[in-house]
């Protein structure tokens, strides 16, 4: 049995910088067609300068590979409409993160008073720039995404013109969300539709799968399999597949990410055919990203072979999720 997908795109992924990005670009690139590539760097991606920058250092990575980087720019509440539209051709998106609410987002924004955010809100608006969200708040772990929702519902109320994007939701309570508002869309990540938080911690802690944010319940992983096997049109995959050396993994104050990029389309496509719905797949890994951000990527065949792959113990330093277990989908080409 074979399986083609055209132009795979991941619409959340953390490449990092220096050593970590020469490892990981690669392999994004190798079976991806474009990404949209997350700003949270030190310092975090915030001028047209570090945007550019950024996109040519990820482009020396993957070296010939045909593979768009998607730029973002890290949302500050100084940008003005005059930089925003002359920097509008160099991003796909802005990313909003609460303050210190995951990996390098400390410069993240503590104040969502809509008052505050509108000056911002409003240019992106009337220039068509969408809006990526990290919806955690500062509660208690296992509720800071379904406590962020009404701020999602604030800002689609008010900014009904902006595209707003809930990144890497977890929960029931964000499915819900989806179709009460027009302007809102959604990313799900491959980890998040395979485990919950009894995976991470049910036994042996298991520090490769933890992440933020955290694996919820089993009936959240449900309401994210529901919309995703469906190939709901306003949800697409996004990775937030998210480095880390094993050192950083395997230690007191265990970093937080799942790195999947480079054993993303075989898993997917293994539980997609595990629940009946293997053509959805195309929808969800390409086609409605390309209708959500009015995006043509660069033509890419993946041609997935219905047989044994053994994950490999590492990249590098870097532990995938899956690592030396075997998924029952293996890429065969990429054209």
């Amino acid at each position: 049995m074979k399986l083609v997908l055209k132009s795979p795109l991941d619409m959340h992924l953390h490449l990092r910088d220096a050593d970590m990005l020469k490892i990981v670009a690669p392999l994004s690139a190798e079976s991806f067609s474009a990404a949209i590539i997350m700003p949270n760097l030190i310092p975090p991606v915030s001028t047209k300068e570090a945007v550019q920058g950024y996109r040519k250092r990820i482009k020396e990575a993957i070296g010939g590979e045909k593979f768009e980087p998607l730029m973002t720019l890290f949302f500050r509440t100084e940008y003005d409409y005059e930089f925003l539209e002359e920097i509008k051709e160099d991003i796909a998106a802005i990313k909003l993160y609460p303050a210190g609410i995951t990996t390098n987002s400390e410069e993240g924004i503590d104040n969502f008073s809509l008052d505050a955010l509108a000056p911002v809100l409003e240019s992106m608006s009337e220039l068509g720039i969408p809006l990526c969200v990290h919806g955690e708040t500062n509660g208690f772990v296992m509720d800071r995404e379904a406590e962020f929702i009404p701020i999602y519902e604030r800002l689609a109320k008010r900014f009904k013109n902006l595209k707003i994007i809930m990144e890497h939701i977890t929960t029931k309570d964000a499915v819900e969300a989806l179709d009460r508002y027009e302007n809102l869309y959604a990313t799900i990540t491959l980890h998040h539709l395979y485990i919950t938080l009894d995976d991470v911690a049910g036994g042996l802690l298991k520090p490769h799968l933890f992440c933020k944010p955290i694996a919820k319940r089993p009936e959240d992983r449900m309401a994210l399999r529901r919309v995703a096997f469906s190939a709901h049109p306003k949800v697409m995959f996004g990775s937030d597949s998210a480095p880390h050396p094993r050192e950083k993994k395997e230690a007191p104050g265990c970093a937080a990410g799942v790195f999947t990029a480079p054993i993303a389309l075989q898993a997917l496509a293994q539980i997609f055919h595990e629940a009946g719905v293997l053509e959805n797949l195309q929808k969800f890994v390409s086609d409605n990203a390309q209708n959500i951000y009015k995006i043509k990527p660069p033509e890419k065949e993946v041609v997935l072979l219905y047989e044994d792959f053994e994950v490999p113990q590492s990249y590098s330093d870097v532990v995938p999720m899956f690592a030396g277990e075997k998924l029952k989908w293996r890429i065969e080409s990429v054209l």
